[in-house]
């Protein structure tokens, strides 16, 4: 099925991309570098996983908007 195939596309980006977030958080914390620019990475990190995430959703947000247009036709039929 259609939305089946759609769920695990999706769990698996968003699996992916909470492990790089996690990874990319976890290597900069060990990273030999000061605080400072340590909180700095992370800040920078945490701002483009934001962008990255708030794209995805408006993504995710009209393919059911679109889905629910599809279906809405139909049941008119």
């Amino acid at each position: 099925m259609y939305y089946d195939d759609s769920s695990r596309t999706f769990n698996f980006v968003a699996g992916l991309a909470l492990g790089l977030a996690l990874g990319a958080g976890i290597a900069l914390l060990l990273a030999p570098a000061s605080g400072r620019r340590t909180r700095r990475r992370i800040r920078k990190a945490i701002a483009g996983a934001r962008e990255t995430a708030e794209e995805r959703l408006g993504e995710v947000a009209e393919g059911v908007r679109s889905a629910v247009d599809v279906g809405r036709r139909r049941l008119s039929l």
